[in-house]
């Protein structure tokens, strides 16, 4: 009896130590993944002086939330695939483009893959989001946070709430798991753009 309680214990103990593995690996392992992927999508982004065609899985504008630190700077990619979002915050494909009239919705991971929107809760009305695109740079200013059901699909329309209506201005919209670790709801930030200001050909 001692032999298989002490068994039992050793097996316990082992397959603890890998689950405390397995999520090390989910909460900072896959951001080593995805830090990787934004600096080769960075150096794509830099490296591009006009607007080019816009292909799924390349970037399309960095973005940065001065809330969220002086650091805080990720590429946005276009599309929402998982493997999308394992490289940064995705764009939908189909919702307006930074700047133009409508909805441009971005989605990104808030726990694991380097986390990108991991503290949008922390957005206050009024708040900058400002999207960097290779033609102009897009200030949108935050004006309602919301938390709702993942069925509210209602909320990446082109006008957020109201779908079937026509948009008449720009707007961005932010989604996310709700709470932290689980996928139960969507945190969903939403902006006005406030400022454009071209970018000049060298």
């Amino acid at each position: 009896m001692r032999v298989l309680l002490r068994t039992c214990g050793e097996l316990f103990i082992t397959a603890g130590l890998v689950m405390l593995l397995f999520c090390g690996y989910l909460l900072w392992g896959t951001g080593s993944y995805t830090e990787h992927h934004q600096r080769l999508l960075k150096r794509r982004l830099a490296d591009t002086t006009k607007l080019a065609r816009l292909e799924l899985g390349g970037a399309i504008g960095l973005m940065r939330i001065p809330r969220l630190g002086r650091d805080y700077e990720y590429a946005v990619l276009e599309g929402v695939t998982p493997d999308d979002l394992r490289k940064g915050p995705g764009h939908y494909p189909g919702t307006a483009m930074p700047g133009r009239v409508g909805n441009f919705v971005v989605s990104g991971h808030r726990t694991t893959y380097a986390a990108p929107f991991k503290r949008l809760g922390e957005l206050r009305l009024g708040d900058a989001i400002i999207l960097d695109a290779r033609d102009a740079r897009y200030t949108y200013r935050v004006s309602e946070t919301r938390i709702v059901d993942p069925s509210a699909i209602e909320v990446i329309a082109p006008v957020p709430g109201r779908p079937g209506r026509r948009p008449t201005e720009a707007m961005i919209t932010l989604t996310t798991c709700h709470p932290e670790y689980s996928d139960r709801q969507r945190m969903v930030v939403f902006g006005e753009l406030s400022t454009r200001r071209a970018r000049h050909a060298s």
